[in-house]
């Protein structure tokens, strides 16, 4: 009897053939199954276009891909391809391959060579993606398909490869984290001290030539044993456990340095081969005490990297006062969802995201958004959570919870980030790949030459071998970019500035262009009341007219002249017989005058003139870029009001600033050529763009890379999505969609173009250092190596004694962690421009006779009207600060 696999009901399970009895298995032993999350797929005619493509792959056995549940499960011989080759398979069908991400904290690791032993360890896993590792940080982040591997397999490799697994980011072993690092830091500092306190003496000892009543070799032997073997056992540890696992780290190179001077030491006293002279216990000791200090400094440093991190989980609220049926109950923030109403007193912080749905108060948000002067939140505003409530109790309803909060997203960009890996570390990788067995070649071949060449004594090549293993530090190479990064990206989120990865720092050094949308990005995406002209008529009234009418109208124009006339104070009222012209304007009856606001075309249909004076205003605002409205009251127009999208106030300075960086600034828009003219004038922008279609502005950034530009894109909507996706840096706009945001990989968390600026200057600042660190790190190791080699003492009779070389290693690692450090008070230029301008906006505020100040005396709370503008100041005891001295306070 024949039997057809592809009909037969036992084949997808490999069972017993029900026809014949035979078996229907025939995989091989080691066929793997992988279960991937697809995404992208919309019909069954998707799915099978993913099945085709996977079927298509060599190796592949069977794939079977179930749209509902948006899974393929693929049989595959891992011999002839891997999971690697079958997501390509996907992605290149016009699908997606669903991963998970995990940031896993990692002890144990001394250089860059333990980075790539630990990257190396993860990578190997099947249904790894890609995993790096930060140094500086002590992290691991990998990308990985739950389905084919878990976190259970990446703690094996960890500790299989000699290091130790912390837990994740997101278990409770933070403290445990914490508690260790502390210990471990306490056990340094006893081990070095320790060490010091017995070879310092010692050495001095030497040095003075002090008579001992016992021979020298034998005391020191005696005196330094015990403290050698437990101040170097841990050194000696991980050089085994590298050299179990094939690599030369750090580890391997000092326990040469130091086992090498214990060791001639030994034969020296017992006469082997070596003699008496041969006395290196105090250098010994003294070595690994240096090495335990310089991690110690190290350690220190590091954990100071990553403050902005800590700063940023620390603002997470760990209660919430929830209200349910009339009461109030105080629960843990992982139990509130969204829908819940909570309650905000003042001097708490916000749990949650959320919606005001009643109180009013100032909200604190400067550690979000950067921002120093609290902002007033009432009915109807939204609030982010970790924010501090000021002055008065809120209530609010929770809109995102848990991972899903403003907060919470912030974090988990930074930490991505700064596990990230600019361009510029490669070259530090390949250097430290070949470092450490260049060193010991320099080592060995000092010591032959000589002692074998230049007839030197063995006391002194010995001491030349020594002094080179224990110089030599790739620590300093492999601290140089990531501690800079993790600093940097940390500082800008200080700054309300999200820098998403490392790539984008250093692109954004290179750039040439920046281009601008014009909607929403360099203007307020919003037309506003920007002049009014009357004749015949006050301005009041030709306000109380048109907003009247007006108020009968959706189009955005009406809202405009709606909105400041409430600004003015002025409200709608009744009108009759109400109609619209469409593309030309409205018209209703104000009391018993016929009105008609609109463009010319309406008033020339209606048979209304135009006084001379108010057409010579038309004209001129037209040639603005603006929209003018006409106001027509009986026969005669009585006014114009000109309406525009006017530019955001930091607009024209960002540009300025850019310019002054050598920058060249464009900007692209769907609108006219005459209205992006005019906005264009306003920023001082010289390029303009007009015209192009929302899916062309793409093609626009790809033609200035074609002529060799490197372009940043800023903007806000969803329309520029594939423009900050094509463009080398995405600036998005943090008030713009989410789309945007998540497209772009710099974030500006406020609506401040200015922070455009700074986030470029930041990048250029963080490089500037990376630079600086790498420079040091190779200057250091290119001039030292040398000199313990002993190139310097057949010509000046310098030699590097070995407790200087060890003296030198440690602290050069620590230096180059102390330059990172150097950026946690870096203010970008831009930012300083800004902080400058609003101190001496809140001084004019405070001497300018045209300032009202009231206070409220309950809260203690001052509003100042300043020219048409409302500024606000809050702070306990400020109503007495303010009266003895106005100008200081401010």
């Amino acid at each position: 009897m024949e039997c057809v696999r592809e009909r037969c009901p036992a084949f997808p399970m490999r069972r017993g053939c029900t026809v014949t009895g035979e078996d229907t298995d025939t995989r091989a032993d080691t066929t793997r199954t992988a279960d991937m999350k697809v995404s992208g797929m919309h019909c069954a005619t998707c799915a099978l276009t993913v099945e085709k493509a996977l079927m298509g792959v060599e190796g592949v056995a069977d794939a079977e891909v179930d749209f509902a549940g948006e899974r393929a499960i693929v049989r595959y011989d891992p011999e002839k391809t891997g999971l690697a080759d079958l997501e390509k398979a996907v992605e290149g069908s016009g699908f997606g391959v669903v991963h998970e991400q995990v940031t896993i904290r990692i002890g144990g690791m001394t250089c860059a060579m333990c980075v790539q032993a630990v990257e190396k360890a993860l990578n190997r896993l099947e249904g790894v993606v890609n995993a790096t590792v930060n140094l500086g940080a002590e992290r691991a982040y990998v990308t990985y398909n739950p389905h084919v591997v878990g976190v259970d397999q990446m703690k094996g490799a960890i500790e299989e490869a000699g290091y130790r697994y912390l837990g994740t980011k997101d278990d409770d072993s933070g403290a445990a984290e914490q508690a260790a690092f502390e210990r471990e830091l306490r056990t340094m500092a006893i081990r070095f001290s320790v060490g010091f306190a017995i070879s310092l003496p010692l050495f001095a000892i030497g040095i003075l030539g002090i008579p001992l009543p016992v021979p020298m070799d034998w005391f020191m032997f005696l005196v330094t044993l015990p403290v050698f073997l437990w101040l170097s056992a841990p050194i000696f540890r991980a050089a085994v456990r590298s050299l179990k696992h094939g690599i030369l780290n750090m580890d391997v190179m000092y326990s040469m340095g130091i086992g090498v001077a214990y060791g001639a030491s030994i034969l020296g006293t017992l006469g082997i081969v070596l003699t008496p002279e041969f006395l290196f216990y105090d250098t010994a000791v003294m070595l690994a005490s240096f090495l335990t200090l310089g991690r110690y400094l190290e350690a220190r440093a590091k954990g100071r990297t990553s403050e902005a991190i800590k700063k940023l989980i620390g603002l997470q609220a760990k209660t919430a006062t929830r209200l349910r049926d009339g009461s109030e109950e105080q629960v843990p923030i992982e139990e509130v969802a969204v829908g819940d109403t909570l309650l905000v007193r003042p001097g708490e912080k916000v749990p949650v995201d959320g919606e005001v749905v009643s109180g009013e108060s100032y909200v604190d948000e400067s550690m979000i958004t950067g921002e120093p002067v609290p902002v007033l939140k009432s009915k109807g505003d939204t609030i982010v959570g970790g924010t501090i409530n000021k002055n008065s109790v809120i209530t609010l309803v929770s809109t995102r919870v848990g991972k899903d909060t403003m907060l919470a997203g912030i974090i988990r960009m930074v930490e991505l980030a700064q596990g990230s890996k600019p361009p510029v570390q490669r070259v530090a990788d390949r250097a430290v790949t070949y470092f450490i067995p260049a060193v010991l070649s320099i080592a060995i071949a000092a010591l032959c030459i000589w002692y074998i060449i230049l007839d030197a004594t063995l006391l002194f090549s010995i001491t030349v071998l020594i002094s080179v293993l224990v110089v030599a530090c790739p620590c300093a190479l492999g601290l140089a970019t990531p501690t800079a990064v993790t600093v940097g990206i940390g500082r800008g989120a200080e700054l309300g500035i999200l820098i998403k990865n490392g790539e984008a720092l250093e692109i954004s050094e290179s750039l040439t262009t920046v281009l601008f949308d014009k909607t929403g990005t360099l203007t307020m995406g919003a037309p506003r009341v920007t002049d009014i002209a009357v004749s015949g008529i006050d301005e009041p009234a030709l306000l109380s007219i048109a907003a009247s009418v007006e108020n009968n109208s959706q189009h955005p124009l009406a809202e405009a002249i709606v909105a400041r006339a409430a600004g003015d104070g002025i409200g709608p009222e009744e009108v009759r017989h109400f109609d619209t012209y469409s593309g030309k304007g409205v018209a209703a009856l104000y009391g018993e005058t016929r009105v008609l606001i609109g463009n010319r075309a309406l008033m020339e249909d209606h048979g209304v003139s135009i006084p001379p004076e108010l057409l010579d205003d038309l004209d001129a605002r037209e040639r603005e870029g603006k929209t003018a409205v006409l106001v027509a009251a009986g026969d005669a127009v009585v006014g114009v009001i000109a309406i525009a999208d006017t530019l955001k106030p930091s607009a024209a300075e960002a540009i300025a600033c850019l310019k002054e960086m050598g920058l060249e600034v464009a900007m692209i828009t769907g609108d006219n050529a005459r209205t992006a003219a005019a906005v264009a004038r306003q920023a001082g922008i010289d390029r303009v763009l007009a015209e192009v279609l929302p899916g062309d502005k793409a093609r626009e950034v790809e033609a200035l890379q074609k002529r060799g530009e490197r372009v940043a894109f800023v903007g806000d909507g969803i329309n520029d999505a594939p423009a900050l996706a094509r463009s080398d840096v995405g600036i998005a706009i943090g008030s713009g969609t989410d789309v945007a945001i998540e497209t772009g990989e710099i974030v500006l968390i406020h609506d401040d173009l200015r922070d455009a600026v700074a986030a470029v200057q930041l990048s250029r600042k963080v490089m500037s250092r990376i630079k600086l660190n790498l420079f040091w790190a190779f200057a250091y190791n290119a001039a030292l190596i040398p000199v313990a080699a002993g190139i310097l003492y057949p010509f000046f009779g310098i030699t590097f004694r070995p407790e200087l070389a060890g003296l030198a290693m440690a602290l050069s690692s620590v230096t180059v962690v102390s330059l990172s450090l150097l950026l946690k008070r870096y203010i970008p230029p831009a930012t300083q421009r800004a902080r400058k301008e609003e101190e001496q906006k809140l001084k004019r505020i405070a001497i300018d006779p045209v300032c009202t100040m009231e206070v409220d005396e309950e809260t203690a709370l001052f509003t100042a009207d300043y020219r048409g503008e409302k500024y606000y100041f809050c702070a306990p005891g400020c109503k007495r600060a303010f009266e003895e001295d106005p100008e200081k306070y401010l």
